[in-house]
């Protein structure tokens, strides 16, 4: 199985663990904030399998119908896990404007806060390692994934302060304000994940760093040629797509063109992990034709 396919179908098992010992700690507590926490949770696990289904669909090879891959499913995952979140904050505001009405005193609240604690430490442990794998895998999917993994943290932390308080002081209002203040976290996290796969969706440009890289590695690897211009760059997914013109002397022969071609795709496919590079080449003469510097 791919690498990033293991990772989210594992991040699946793990995220139905830390929901069982989240749901514990609501059960046995009937805290408000610790069911938001948990039903965060939930969304976790479906954003997981959401992930995994992508990342399978992702991997398929080019087609008929699709030339250049399914690399952006991964895209849709993070729009879906996004609207998810969403959901989630709403559901949890509704819930919290009842309990405000009339709060609840918490039943041991001591031992929800040491099972919810323990799940926490789970989830930041497996969130580090999902934002680190995907952006070195270059997964969207994943990142998205190991982010949301990671915001549930902050959640669970702010959590577990606030009970502490309200077990402290014996305000039970302390409870569902806590759920207003998470319910607003998941609501943000879940918009930023949203604008952020849309801008995937968009073709937005490889940053400016990579695309640095490509421009010095064609200047490079390009002799022979006379100039490179129109660099323009797409990610999809695990995928860079990078495409330019190719200034060559008129005189040139197709073969002593191509042969730079190969050089350069060979140059920056081997520095940037999944480049796709087109190369249009064109003659000196045409080039001042239409009044483009000539090298």
């Amino acid at each position: 199985m791919e690498r990033a396919q293991a990772a989210a179908l594992a991040s699946a098992g793990v995220g139905l663990l830390v929901l069982g010992l989240k749901f514990f700690a609501w059960w046995i507590t009937g805290s408000l904030a610790l069911y938001s926490d948990a039903l965060e949770s939930i969304i976790n696990v479906v954003a997981a399998m959401t992930a995994f289904v992508a990342l399978r669909v992702a991997a398929q090879p080019a087609d008929q119908n699709h030339p250049y891959g399914h690399h952006k499913a991964e895209y849709f995952s993070a729009v879906i896990e996004g609207a998810l979140i969403i959901v989630a904050a709403i559901v949890i505001l509704r819930d919290a404007y009842d309990a405000l009405q009339a709060p609840k005193t918490l039943d041991a609240p001591l031992v929800g806060v040491a099972v919810n604690g323990l799940a926490t430490v789970i989830n930041l442990v497996w969130g580090l390692m999902l934002v680190r794998r995907g952006r070195d895998w270059r997964s969207p999917a994943l990142v998205a994934d190991g982010k949301h993994v990671l915001a549930d943290v902050f959640t669970s932390g702010g959590v577990l302060i606030g009970l502490g308080l309200a077990a402290a002081t014996g305000w039970a209002i302390l409870d569902p304000v806590i759920a207003v203040v998470v319910a607003l976290n998941i609501l943000w996290s879940g918009g930023a994940m949203v604008r952020d796969s849309v801008s995937g969706l968009m073709d937005q440009a490889a940053p400016a760093e990579m695309v640095g890289q490509i421009r010095r590695l064609i200047s490079e690897h390009g002799e022979g040629a006379l100039e490179a211009h129109d660099v323009r760059t797409r990610h999809a997914g695990q995928v860079t797509f990078i495409d330019f013109h190719l200034v060559v002397p008129g005189e040139m022969t197709v073969a002593e063109s191509h042969g730079i071609c190969d050089r350069l795709e060979a140059a920056i496919e081997g520095a940037v992990e999944g480049a796709v590079v087109t190369i249009h080449v064109e003659p000196g003469e045409e080039a001042k034709q239409r009044g483009l510097p000539v090298i």
